[in-house]
């Protein structure tokens, strides 16, 4: 357990900075999903609005240090690679 004051204040920001970080996780994740069901659902309009509001989460999520840009920007390439091949099939 913490033993200085400025300790016990590093754990009580860290308890609140992870509930923040969980819930713009899930955000993240459920925005993902959401993009890979219209995929899956086959209807290209509905993939690309998704991905197209997906984008702005992933880069947020990656600009607040919660995943690495680089899975940040590999995730964005491999959706928008799927939705693009769609209308192809």
């Amino acid at each position: 357990m913490a033993n200085t004051k400025s300790a016990k204040k590093a754990a009580r920001q860290a308890t609140r900075r992870t509930v923040v970080n969980k819930a713009r996780r899930t955000r993240l994740r459920s925005s993902v999903r959401k993009v890979e069901e219209a995929i899956a659902s086959g209807d290209k309009e509905a993939a690309a609005a998704a991905l197209k509001e997906a984008e702005p989460v992933i880069a947020r999520t990656a600009q607040k240090g919660i995943v690495h840009r680089n899975s940040a920007s590999r995730k964005m390439s491999r959706l928008a690679k799927r939705v693009g091949v769609m209308g192809k099939r």
